[in-house]
Parts: C-alpha cells; structure tokens; sequence
C-alpha cells in the first residue's frame, strides 16, 4: 500500500471519528437542563427563523448552482462542443455538486445545534453558573466545527480516492466556494438588517435595552447571529479549508510527477492530523480558577497548536517525508496565532484602541469613526506583513526542492495555508461559541433570569466578541495564503494545458498583466458596496417596519402584558432582503473575472488575480477589524466605561458599531471567499483563456 492510499483510508477514518465525536458534543448539550417555558418559547422563535432563512436560502443557491453545474459540463474543462470528453467533464459536474452539498450539510447541522445550545447556555447560567453556561456554549460550537472540518477532509479525501484528478479536485473547491459565497453574502446582509435595525430603534430613539422583547426586531436579530455567523461563517471555513488543500493537493501531483515522490500523502497526513488535533483541543477546553471565558478559549487554541505541531514533525520523522515542506507548514501555524494576537490587540476591550475609540465617543459619533477607520487601517500593517513573509519564507523553503521549477515553491506556500488551517476545527468552534453565547444572553433578558444570570451571559458574550475578532483575522489571513497558492494552482493549470510550460511568473511591466491587475484590485471594493449597500436598503425598510409597529400596535412601547411584536415581519423582511441582494455582487465578481480572461488571455488573468489578492486582503482585515473594535468599544461603554449606557458617549458609539456592523460581518469576512471563487474560476477555465483571447 502506497503512503497515500494509506493517508486517505486515515483521513477517512479521522472524518468519521469528527463525526461521532460530534454527535457525542450534540447528545451532551442535548442532555442539559431546560425548563423555563419563556425562554423555549423565544428560542422556537429563533430556530424556526433560521430553518426558515436557510431552507429559503438553499433553494435559491440549488438554481444558482443547478445552471453552474450545466454550464462547468457543456465548456469545462474539455469543451463538449469541440469534442471533449462526456466523462470527464460529468465527473468534475458530480465533484462540484457534492462540493455545494457537503458545505450545506455541515450549514444545517450547526444551525441546529446552535438554536438549541443558546437556549441551553441560558439556562445554565441560571441554574450552574459560568462554567456549565461555557461549556455548553462551547462544545455547541464544536459541533459546527467538526461536522465543517470532517465534512471537508472527508470530501476531498474521497473526490482524490475515486478520480485521482487534480481538476475534479478544483471543481469540488468551486462547488464549496460558490456555496460558501453567497451564504455568507446572504447571511452577513440578514443578521446585520436586523442588529442595525434593532440597535437604531431601539438604543438610540427609544433607549431600550438591547434585547427587550418589545423590540420587533429582536427575534429577527438573534436568527441573524446563527445564519451569518454559524453558516455563514462555517461555510466560509470551509471553503478555505477545501481551497488550502485542493490547491496544495494540485501542485503536489504536478511536482510529484516530476520529480517522482508521492507529495500527496504530506497533504493529507497534516489535515488528519490537524483535525485529531482539534478534537484533542476540544475535549480538554475547561474554565481556569480564574472563570475567565476569554483565557480558557485561547488556551485551547494553543493547545490544538502545540498538538499539531508535535504530530506532524512525528509523522515527518516516521514516514520521512521532507523536512522542508514541515517547516513551511509550521511557518504558516505560526503566522496564524500571530495574526489572530494582532487581531485581539485591536479589538479587545482591554487594550488601548478600543478604550481610546470609546473615549473618543465622548465627543460625539464623528470622532468614534475617525479614530475607528484609523486604527482599523493601523491593524492591517502585521497581518499583511506576517502573510507576506509566511509566503516568502514557504516559498523559499520549498524552492530548493526543484530549482527550475515555481511550483515547487509554491507547493511551499500551498503548505503554508494547509498549515494555517490545520486547526480550523478548533477555530470553527471558538467562533460558533460566540453568536450562541450572544443569543444565551438575549435569552436571559427577555426571559427575565435574573441579574446573576445576565451578568454570566455578558462576560461569555464579551469573550465571544474578542475571539470572533481572533477568528476573523486568522480565517482572512489563512484565505490570502490559499489564494496565492492557487495562484500557482492556476500556473499549473494553464502548463498542463498547454502541455509546455507557458507560465513561469507575471511580469507586471507586461500591459495585459497591469490591465489585469488594475481591475482585480478594483472587484473587492466594488463588491464590498454592493453588500453594504444591500444592508443600507434591507434595513431601512425594517426600521420602517419597526416604527410602523410602535405607531399601530397598542400598549407595545409600554410593555403592556399580553402585547407581543409581529417579529415574523421582521424575520421576512430580512430574508427575503437578504436573498435579493446576495446574487448580483457574486455574479459580478464571476463576469469580471471571465470577462478580462477572454480580452487579456492567461497573462491579464494572472494580473487580475495578484491584484484582487492584495487589495481583498487589505480591504478584508481592515473591515473586520474596525468592526470589531467598534462593537467591543461600545460594550465597554456599556459596561460602565466613559459614562455607561444611555451617556452622549454610548450614543455616539451605537452609531460606530452600526456602521461597523457591515463591515465586520457582510462585506469584510465576504471578501476572502469572493477572491477564492474568482482564482477557481480562472483555474477552471485556463484552457478557455489560452484558445480564446481577444489580445
């Protein structure tokens, strides 16, 4: 038996253990205490909101996906009409449909795990205090985390066992991709239509607490928080854990072929054991002495880190496999907790720049942006800097493997991204932790739990804000490596194509490859306003119907008993909101990219993806984390600092964590999976641009 029959009957095996540890966290969290009728009543408002959005959401991708699938079989990647082959094309048609299917699947399991641990997390808080509250917070967020990393390893493992095609590889990548795109558009426009519209209604006019059930809003905003942060968020994880070892797995075979040695296994031996690692990490997730959530969140990060490393330098060691390619790896697992540090330092709430926007505050909303947008452009320098020298040193490290040949180094880098994302499973469950533990606390105050109650549901809710910010950061920063490896994906692509070596590098003096890129860097932006721009127009219709309801409803803004919201207005107006904006922001980012394909060839393409890579990037880690310090500096406020609730200063700061809504979770998390969507497509559809060009 082959290393690499052996490491995907592993990686089969790892997948399956996912699954039932999985189903073993779900039992658990299943098995806690609940018994206050309020809050099952407003949790089945919640879970029957975000079955809804998602059922309606699937049916709109299955079209979308349907026509993909029709049109990847009639011209891609042997065009029928010039006498292609029927099979092939069928099996990359079949990768790219279980793609989109498996990426739904790992959706719905976390969306219902997730409904069901918030009511969960609440009543422990009640009833146990923090520790039971976390870890039913928590292993709910594990669960989303390993159906995503289990789904995924899985996937690929059995598209290389049945196809062993390095295309069909790139087709189940797209289907992930494509899916993962629009869920993530469609539920980041969702969840913030609904948290802008209850904060400005309810905060700033009324100056009502966040959660209050009087608020229409309300319900809607908690189903927000499980479809644009639980699937949301799970399907953009996976799509860049697929694309980080699709990529590796595309330039491995290419380089194996070459230089005879079976680099395949390597990829597959790191991501089985990056996912025992992470289940390693989450049974030992316990709350320290100290009951502080935030700490024990992180130390189970380093721990799955620490774990990894020893493992795979093991692996290495018994199956001498090339030290060279560990070490890249390593390289980019280090850079990962490095960037998610830098994140945390921006966006946590006890350090300087959040209490400095919240001091700005003081001065009115003018200064809570000002100082927002600067230090979210200040946060962009280390992670950029960290992903640009993983690349270089990957690159390097990897190089020497074959000198003549750029896939081998950036084979390095494809390595580098696989390294990143090693813990993915881990990372997936810190940030599903955080919507639950925000809807724990929503539960609490509109079930009337207590203060003891509403005190513990904060503090799991602060920590899940910091740790989103983490997560965010290290999902961009992971994604800019795994699109700069497909980058060389796409180089490997367009030789085989060709059947020589066409592509050695993009000199950007060449004009098509300047055209290419002056347009690339312009799609993140243009993508960017057209979400936002989606979230301006859904939101205000919900704040009309907010007002409506105050206006019509009697004895609603006096919380008279017996007067309940029409929260399914709510709930509908940001649904179908949300699936009529998702489509035209992804459609233009696909047009665009084929569009500069058949007028600049291979070269403009090349152009256009280094451009995209490094404007997205920028334009990505800005937005989530001037969000990210603009919620937390308003929860700091908050909590008491520079004048507490209802002060001029906590005013000004609802209107910056409005406008950092958006950014935060619609457009800047978005960004990643429309730079990877537009690389895999160009992959796809090299030997169209190498036959079809207008220049």
């Amino acid at each position: 038996m082959s290393n690499l029959d052996l490491f995907l009957i592993i990686s089969i095996l790892v997948s399956a253990l996912a699954f039932c540890f999985a189903a073993w966290l779900y039992r658990w969290v299943a098995a806690q205490p609940s018994s206050n009728e309020r809050v099952e009543e407003i949790g089945s408002y919640i879970r029957k909101g975000a079955k809804t959005f998602l059922r309606k959401e699937y049916l709109v991708l299955a079209k979308f996906c349907g026509a993909a699938a029709i049109l990847i079989f009639i011209f891609l990647p042997a065009p029928i009409w010039k006498g292609g082959s029927i099979l092939q094309n069928l099996t990359i048609v079949i990768a790219y449909l279980c793609g989109t299917l498996f990426s739904a699947f790992a959706g719905k399991i976390g969306i219902a795990v997730a409904t069901m641990a918030n009511i969960k997390t609440a009543e422990s808080a009640r009833s146990g205090g923090i520790r039971p509250s976390f870890l039913s917070a928590f292993r709910g967020g594990a669960v989303m985390g390993m159906a995503v990393v289990g789904s995924s390893l899985l996937g690929v493992a059995l598209v290389m066992a049945v196809t062993h095609d390095s295309t069909a590889l790139l087709g189940f990548s797209f289907g992930a991709s494509s899916l993962a795109l629009f869920a993530k558009a469609g539920g980041g426009i969702f969840t913030k239509t609904a948290d802008i519209s209850a904060d400005l209604v309810g905060k700033v006019e009324l100056g009502i607490p966040e959660d209050d059930p009087r608020n229409p809003a309300v319900i809607a905003d908690n189903v927000g928080d499980n479809v644009g942060d639980v699937a949301g968020m799970g399907a953009d994880l996976f799509d860049s854990n697929v694309a980080s070892m699709a990529s590796a797995l595309v330039m491995a075979i290419a380089l194996g072929n070459k230089m005879g040695v079976d680099y395949s296994a390597m990829v597959f031996c790191y991501a089985a054991l990056g996912l025992l690692s992470s289940i390693f990490g989450v049974m030992a997730a316990r709350m320290g002495k100290k009951d502080d959530p935030t700490m024990a969140l992180n130390m189970s990060t380093y721990l799955t880190t620490g774990i990894f490393a020893v493992l795979t330098a093991g692996a290495t060691y018994i199956f001498r496999f090339d030290w060279r390619i560990w070490g890249a790896t390593a390289i980019g697992l280090l850079v990962g907790v490095i960037i998610g540090i830098t994140s945390d330092y921006f966006t946590n709430d006890d350090k300087k720049p959040v209490r400095n926007v919240a001091k700005a505050s003081e001065s009115g909303p003018a200064f809570t942006i000002l100082s927002g947008i600067s230090y979210g452009f200040l946060s962009v320098l280390p992670s950029m800097v960290g992903i640009g020298i993983s690349a270089m040193i990957s690159y390097n490290l990897c190089a020497s493997i074959s000198p003549e040949d750029p896939i081998a180094g950036m084979f390095g880098i494809s390595m580098a991204a696989v390294g990143m994302l090693s813990i993915v499973g881990m990372i997936i469950s810190n940030d599903a932790y955080g919507p639950i533990a925000d809807n724990a606390r929503g539960l609490v105050e509109m079930g009337d739990l207590g203060d003891e109650a509403l005190k513990i549901t904060d503090s799991l809710d602060s920590a899940g804000n910091t740790v989103k910010a983490v997560t965010k950061g290290f999902a961009i920063a992971a994604a800019g490596l795994t699109i700069i490896s497909l980058l060389g994906a796409f180089m490997s692509e367009v030789n085989e194509a060709a059947g020589s070596v066409v592509i050695n590098g993009f000199d950007i003096i060449n004009p098509l490859v300047f055209f290419g890129m002056m347009v690339g860097a312009a799609i993140p932006a243009i993508f960017s306003a057209m979400l936002m721009l989606g979230v301006d127009r859904n939101a205000q219709r919900m704040v009309s119907e907010i007002h409506r309801q105050f206006r019509e409803i009697k004895g609603l803004k006096e919380g008279k008993p017996g007067v309940v919201p029409e929260y399914d207005k709510c709930i509908d107006i940001a649904t179908d909101g949300a699936l009529k904006e998702l489509i035209p922001a992804g459609f233009v980012s696909i047009i665009v990219t084929i569009a500069v394909g058949f007028i600049g060839g291979v070269d403009a393409i090349g152009g256009y993806l280094t451009g995209n890579i490094i404007s997205g990037l920028l334009l990505a880690l800005f937005m989530s984390n001037s969000g990210g310090l603009w919620d937390n500096a308003k929860k700091y406020i908050e909590a008491g600092g520079n004048g507490g609730k209802g002060s001029d200063a906590h005013k000004s700061a609802v209107i910056g964590d409005t406008v950092g809504d958006p950014f935060k979770d619609t457009a800047g998390p978005s960004i990643n999976t429309q730079i990877t969507v537009v690389s895999l497509v160009a992959s796809l559809m090299a030997s169209l641009f190498l036959s079809f060009s207008l220049f």
